[in-house]
Order: structure tokens, then sequence, then C-alpha cells
């Protein structure tokens, strides 16, 4: 974990300690939503929210940490749902009123790449700030399998959203853990990469 992070992540957890509750949940649950489900929300530190909702949790009796998990799935899980309805439904049309070959060729790659590449695209770009904002309105926009996009938001939403706050949670405890999100980011990143890879090779042999 970098120094930045770190110093972010305390910082939030000094604002969050005095909030009730109930409105703690309702906060953690609406910043997460927001990033992911609005694309003016790309700004806002998702990872360091997460760490430090879990080390809040672990330090307040009255923070029930099941219900703040289950929070945040649901709310990373509808962001990343939210994001993709609206790539679709608005996104597509928007490109397709657009006659010019430039475009055209551009939406004919980018439906190559999330059909080859798109599962572990939109599990990996959870751990990328900024990126996870955009990738689930594209996978839309370029009319990814609907269950794909389903099963990687779901699986997405778990390893990112419920990987992070559990992190923060038992490094309060077990300080080694504080690397276990970092770890399924590089699993997921790798996979990304090297499916990728697969991909454009076997592209480059037909």
């Amino acid at each position: 974990m970098n120094a930045n992070f770190a110093i972010l992540a305390a910082s939030f957890e000094n604002q969050f300690s005095p909030i009730a509750p109930f409105l703690f949940y309702v906060i953690v649950g609406a910043i997460i939503f927001i990033e992911t489900g609005v694309l003016l929300g790309f700004f806002l530190p998702g990872d360091s929210i997460l760490f430090s909702a879990g080390l809040v949790a672990a330090t307040r009796a009255d923070t029930n940490i099941v219900i703040l998990i289950s929070i945040i799935f649901l709310a990373a899980f509808m962001g990343d749902q939210v994001g993709y309805v609206i790539g679709r439904k608005i996104g597509r049309p928007y490109l397709e009123k657009r006659d010019s070959k430039r475009m055209q060729k551009l939406i004919a790659k980018s439906e190559q790449f999330y059909e080859a590449n798109g599962w572990w695209a939109v599990v990996a770009a959870r751990f990328f700030p900024w990126i996870r904002s955009f990738v689930p309105p594209i996978a839309g926009t370029v009319k990814m399998n609907y269950y794909k996009f389903l099963s990687a938001n779901a699986l997405g939403a778990l390893v990112w959203g419920v990987g992070i706050t559990l992190a923060g949670y038992y490094s309060a405890s077990i300080p080694w853990v504080k690397s276990s999100s970092y770890a399924l980011a590089i699993f997921f990143i790798g996979g990304s990469i090297i499916s990728a890879t697969i991909n454009y090779f076997r592209g480059k042999r037909a």
C-alpha cells in the first residue's frame, strides 16, 4: 500500500468515525454507486473509501460489517449495471447516428475487443481509479454480451468492493491483510493482459 493511499484512507476514517451507523452505510453506499454508475463520479476515491469504511467498522461496536459489505456489494453492482444500460440506451444510438467511416471502424474494433477480452476487462477495471467509471458505459455502447457483463460485474463488485472493505476491516488486527486487495488486483489485471495477448496473436493468425 503506497503512502498516499494510507494517508487518504486515514483521513476518511477520521471523517467517518463520528457519523451515526445508518448514515454511515448510506454515505458509503452512495459514494460507491455514484463512482461506478455516474460518469461524473469518476473523481471519487473509491479504494480509500472502501478501506477506511472497513477500518471504521472494525473499531466501532455499533457498525455491522455484514451489513456494510452487503450494501457496498449492491452499490458497486448496481452502479455498473446502470453504467451499462446508459451506454446501451444512450451511447450506442448516439454513435450509430455518426456516419463517419472512422467512427464505424472504431466501434467495430471496440466490439471485437469486448467480445474477446470484455469479461476480464470489466473485472480488472474495478482496481483502476477513473477507468472503472467508464468501462461499464463503453461495454454497453459496444453491446457486450449482457450475461458476460453481468457475471463480470458481480465478481468485480465482490473482489473489489467487498475485498478491499474486508482488507480494511481485518487489517485492524492482522496487518498483512492490507496487501490482500492488491493481490486480487494483480491476479485479475494479469488475467486481462494474458487474455488480450492470446486473442491478439490468434487474430494475427486468422
